[in-house]
């Protein structure tokens, strides 16, 4: 925790910034191991190139930022009361008044929160810290890929579930239910997202929404699901096909499989992010396919199940040793289905860990 304070604090100095202000709840969660949701009340922490942080958070959430391991000043406040005023008081005794530079989260800070930073602080301007951040979060630490390993585990668990489910005439929504129960029974408080599972020409919906569509014979079945495990998230997606399959669905199929294993091989540290999308979407081009492969590769997984970085065929930086992201290519057929496979990867000295390990291989349900 402290060495993230560090990193911080040494690129406030490098900058000229007299002050970082972060917010939101999973960077927040990164540098203090506080996880709370304060809903519409604020939460921050400010950080210095030189004197102590502090955090502020809501007086009933004191308690549980202690026993996360803050050791530093909490300002506390009651619903009633204004956080700000007690902030500036506290950047005051730092010799932060006015006209200072501040490092702000730009990609998600409020407007309203902005205009009260100007409150306390008169004549500020602000600066970005996601990139500084976004790029400390990158790499993950042997503490956060065990925890990864074993969100990737549990969601492996989540699909066999999902498919010991499935029923003639069942609904989407049903094996949701089924799903979700199994995981609080586990003691999974939260999923990555909402879980998807999705029938027949609904799954050609890459973003589809669970609803009362009965599964029925020949249908594409498609899991997207995830677990929150200590803060940090896992997502994995399998397709099946219900008790008998077309040679289209096999000739579908088969294109996502070849081409996610594609993308898996090229992984290794130092090749471009764009390739690896690339390496996925050429075969799926060849096949006839490339149309229906309407998003990019993958994402990059940890406390957010979407984060930095995108992985796209545009995206010109290079693979590192410790990056975790998913490889999901896809095809995505109106009227007949999609097919989705997703893994959870981990960029290795040598090349490449899947952490999600449920079979690939195509499976026709009975």
């Amino acid at each position: 925790m402290e060495r993230k304070w560090e990193n911080i604090s040494q690129w406030l100095k490098q900058e000229g910034v007299e002050m970082a202000f972060v917010h939101s709840t999973p960077n927040v969660f990164y540098l203090t191991r506080f996880l709370c949701d304060p809903h519409e009340r604020l939460m921050g922490v400010f950080l210095f190139p030189e004197a102590d942080p502090f955090l502020v958070c809501p007086n009933m959430e004191k308690a549980r930022a202690r026993a996360a391991g803050w050791t530093e000043q909490i300002i506390g406040y009651d619903d009633a009361e204004d956080p700000w005023l007690m902030i500036g008081e506290a950047l005051s005794k730092r010799g932060i008044e006015r006209n200072a530079t501040i490092a702000v989260e730009k990609e998600s800070l409020p407007y309203a929160r902005a205009e009260a930073l100007l409150g306390v602080v008169p004549g500020a301007s602000f600066t970005a810290v996601d990139a500084l951040i976004n790029q400390m979060r990158l790499v993950k630490s042997a503490d956060e890929l065990a925890i990864l390993r074993q969100a990737a585990l549990i969601a492996d668990e989540a699909v066999q579930v999902g498919l010991d489910a499935l029923g003639l005439g069942r609904t989407e929504l049903e094996v949701v239910a089924e799903i979700e129960l199994a995981m609080k029974k586990k003691g999974i408080r939260e999923m990555s997202f909402p879980t998807t599972i999705l029938f027949g020409a609904n799954s050609a919906l890459p973003h589809g929404t669970p609803g009362d569509r009965p599964l029925n014979k020949g249908d594409f079945v498609l899991f997207d699901l995830g677990v929150v495990l200590d803060g940090y998230c896992s997502d994995i997606t399998r397709t099946f096909v219900y008790q008998e399959a077309s040679e289209e669905q096999r000739t579908i199929y088969d294109a996502v499989l070849t081409a996610q294993e594609a993308a898996i091989n090229a992984c290794r540290p130092g090749v471009r992010m764009g390739d690896v999308d690339l390496a996925a979407r050429n075969l799926i081009s060849e096949r006839g396919y490339g149309e229906y492969f309407n998003h990019r590769l993958g994402h990059g997984l940890g406390i957010g199940v979407h984060e930095f970085p995108s992985i796209h065929e545009r995206n010109d930086d290079p693979l590192l040793t410790g990056m975790v992201f998913t490889i999901e290519p896809g095809i995505y057929v109106p009227e007949v289905g999609g097919v989705r496979i997703e893994d959870d990867v981990h960029i290795t000295a040598d090349g490449v860990e899947l952490l999600t390990r449920f079979p690939k291989t195509f499976q026709i349900i009975d």
